[in-house]
């Protein structure tokens, strides 16, 4: 069985199945493994990691739940996280999220495949030591402004659509779009929505330093890797002074987006209010946009999944950033998988404006009878439906391997 324990209950026997936090925030952010040594055991507590996820079927259980009743806990954790995203997707609504299909979604993606050669092209000047030139970055973030504005699901949406061997490039262009819906559901006003996205798009520059067998090493890194891939926040904070044509919020963003509420992130170690509201937004939308995405180490999380791994990450997130962010993305992301009360399971299509907890959806599975059926679009907020979304399930547990084609993502 899966659950989830503290620190403090880690021991030798025990098997690490995931880390609660991003990966970025511990050395041993890409394996599953047993805990064989007390080095093993002292590595982990050192790299800060607070939380974890073990398989009691493969290692050891905790000593206070071998006994039983950890099943309960586990489940009472899940229902908390729940009223926790229903609460926040209750909260009233800055704007509309608008419907993000058909041509939306076509005209987003190739914003992005047009994208990608600029922000290549800026990696590469950084790369060779040349001074960046963030004037060239206005016409583009023009771009991606009004396409947010005018229907901010629809590049969110397509945002996870990456190929592995350009993620970073489209990382930075994800984030300066989730960055600007944040913002506006926020209340920013223009200038700090421009600069919002700014941030966003030059908050990861730093790895244009970092080796390309670094950053795409499909194995674990070592201690001396994952410290120079943490070192990425300042290198790119150094350049962005340097070349002075960015303001203070592009550069906090920067240098802070790996910092956490409770103190636990990098570089600097900074708490709560020490945080400034950018880089809290910087923090949730760099994770989101990482976690969901294919890696060339990971596959990619299921939206409505990782919205709820993010918010049991206590102390991670400032929580009213996290609950606007939830208010951006809605509570079942686009290409969620979910279970009706039907039995049904069907992936999530676009937002519904008069209730996150009722998306378009469209079924094609039927769970009593083990099989898949005629894909079927249902409005679960429209007066006639009698159905409503369960709960949200992962694609692997189902073997799914199309649903971004079932959800009607642009072909790449």
């Amino acid at each position: 069985m899966i659950k989830r324990i503290s620190i403090r209950q880690l021991r030798r026997g025990m098997y690490v199945h995931e880390f609660c936090g991003s990966w970025m925030d511990h050395p041993f952010w890409r394996s599953r493994f047993l805990l064989r040594n007390d080095a093993e055991l002292q590595r982990i507590i050192s790299g800060g990691v607070q939380e974890l996820w073990i398989d009691t079927a493969k290692g050891l259980d905790t000593e206070s739940d071998v006994a039983g009743g950890s099943e309960h806990r586990e489940q009472d954790g899940a229902e908390q996280i729940e009223r926790e995203l229903e609460f926040a997707a209750s909260l009233p609504m800055e704007y509309d999220l608008g419907p993000s299909e058909g041509t939306a979604l076509v005209q987003a993606q190739a914003l992005y495949r047009r994208s990608v050669p600029k922000i290549k092209a800026l990696f590469g000047e950084a790369r060779l030591g040349k001074a960046i030139r963030v004037d060239q970055c206005t016409a583009l973030l023009e771009e991606i402004s009004e396409s947010v504005l005018n229907n901010p699901g629809a590049l969110i949406n397509v945002a996870r659509l990456k190929t592995r061997d350009e993620y970073t490039y489209m990382h930075s262009i994800a984030v300066c779009a989730l960055m600007i819906s944040l913002g506006r559901q926020l209340g920013l006003d223009t200038s700090q929505l421009r600069e919002a996205g700014l941030a966003g798009m030059l908050h990861d520059l730093g790895k244009a330093f970092m080796p390309r067998s670094v950053l795409m090493k499909p194995g674990k890194l070592t201690d001396a890797e994952f410290a120079q891939m943490k070192s990425h926040p300042e290198r790119g904070h150094a350049l962005l002074k340097e070349c002075g044509s960015v303001g203070p919020i592009v550069l906090d963003v920067c240098l802070h987006h790996h910092e956490k509420v409770d103190g636990s992130g990098y570089p600097h170690g900074l708490k709560g209010n020490e945080i400034s509201l950018f880089a809290k937004m910087g923090a949730v939308c760099d994770v989101y946009d990482a976690i969901t995405s294919e890696r060339p180490y990971k596959k990619g999380w299921d939206p409505g999944e990782s919205l709820r791994r993010m918010a049991q990450w206590k102390g991670h997130f400032e929580q009213r950033v996290f609950q606007a962010f939830v208010k951006t993305v809605g509570i079942y992301p686009v290409g969620s998988l979910v279970r009706l009360h039907s039995g049904r399971l069907a992936v999530v299509m676009s937002q519904d404006a008069r209730s996150l907890l009722a998306p378009k959806v469209k079924v094609f599975f039927n769970t009593a009878s083990n099989k898949r059926i005629e894909p079927q679009e249902i409005e679960l907020a429209s007066h006639w439906c009698n159905d409503k979304v369960a709960g949200c399930e992962s694609p692997d547990n189902w073997n799914f391997t199309d649903m971004d084609l079932l959800w009607g993502a642009p072909r790449t």
